[in-house]
């Protein structure tokens, strides 16, 4: 809950200052008339209404599982970052179609001296609190402040490229620079938005993060213990903040059930504190069968019936599966 209450305080404060920067780009625009600029207030209003609607995903998220939600309400965060991602397309192609207009139809430009300081000021500041979003999120397992952390440095980037583009033009006084530096960066917040909306489904979908199982993978084998004589049907599922482990461990089939416990216990202390509180485990245990033998490192086991073989090295592939390790 205190993780839930820091996402909702950080996003809070991108939604405020995504007001204050909108308020700031659209001045640098009417002193300046550069469509350059006039992209940058696009996409700042777009920023006003993603900041909002990450704010309501991060409170439904952190509200408590109930009859109706009994996994949570975390899958909002994924509905919310894709509806980030979208706006960011949109506001893409408007960019883009406001640039080719310019192009043919251009403005004179005034003040530009004052609109590159106006606009530096927003694009450092989307800059640092994009940077804090996305650790944050990172950190504490939010898909909705991630979107917002990436959505501001992808303004901060093209605020930097408008930048160099309008401070060009002021040397130069090549009028198709604005327009040019315009079209070129609604590319880029056509690929950002895109790949937003494509990873947000990915996690509606519950499509399997490889590079999370892999680390999970990594830590188990390491950390193996001699009763751990199999795992297998290993699954990582992401709502929100939390995610949620389920797999099957096999271990000695003469152990009682607080014995067998006392080994799920330690498996679930050992990825805690790898991944945090916020991981739920689901652990099916399983007594080891007559094939078993043949793969169990277990030294003084009383019931062997087949001497050792071989050693299977868990890796993605073989966790992942649900069936039980034996030798071919």
């Amino acid at each position: 809950m205190q993780t839930a209450q820091q996402n909702i305080r950080i996003q809070w404060w991108v939604a405020i200052l995504s007001i204050t920067l909108l308020l700031i780009k659209l001045i640098a625009y009417y002193l300046t008339h550069s469509v350059s600029i006039l992209t940058d207030a696009l996409e700042g209003i777009v920023n006003v209404v993603a900041g909002f609607v990450g704010l309501y995903s991060l409170y439904v998220s952190a509200k408590p599982r109930d009859t109706d939600h009994p996994y949570g309400h975390g899958k909002i965060e994924f509905i919310s970052a894709s509806l980030e991602g979208a706006m960011i397309f949109l506001a893409g192609s408007a960019i883009l179609f406001q640039g080719v207009m310019s192009l043919f139809n251009p403005e004179p430009l005034h003040q530009l001296d004052i609109g590159i300081l106006l606009v530096s000021i927003t694009g450092v500041i989307n800059f640092i609190v994009g940077k804090v979003c996305v650790n944050n999120g990172k950190k504490n397992n939010s898909s909705a402040l991630i979107a917002s952390g990436k959505h501001l440095l992808s303004d901060a980037y093209s605020t930097l490229a408008i930048i160099i583009g309008l401070g060009l033009l002021y040397f130069t006084q090549w009028q198709w620079v604005d327009s040019i530096v315009a079209i070129g960066f609604s590319f880029f917040i056509l690929y950002t938005g895109f790949s937003i909306v494509k990873s947000s489904l990915a996690g509606i979908m519950d499509e399997a993060d490889e590079a999370l199982l892999k680390k999970l993978v990594d830590v188990l084998e390491k950390n193996r213990k001699e009763n751990w004589i199999d795992l297998h049907n290993v699954r990582i599922i992401k709502y929100g903040s939390t995610l949620h482990l389920d797999c099957h461990l096999t271990v000695p089939w003469y152990l009682n059930v607080h014995e067998a416990h006392k080994e799920i216990d330690i498996l679930a202390a050992l990825v805690r504190q790898e991944f945090g509180d916020s991981l739920e485990l689901f652990v099916h245990s399983d007594g080891c069968l007559d094939f078993s033998c043949k793969v169990c490192e277990k030294k003084d086991c009383p019931v062997r019936k087949h001497t050792f073989e071989k050693r299977i090295e868990w890796d993605l592939h073989n966790l992942v599966s649900n069936e039980k390790h034996k030798v071919n």
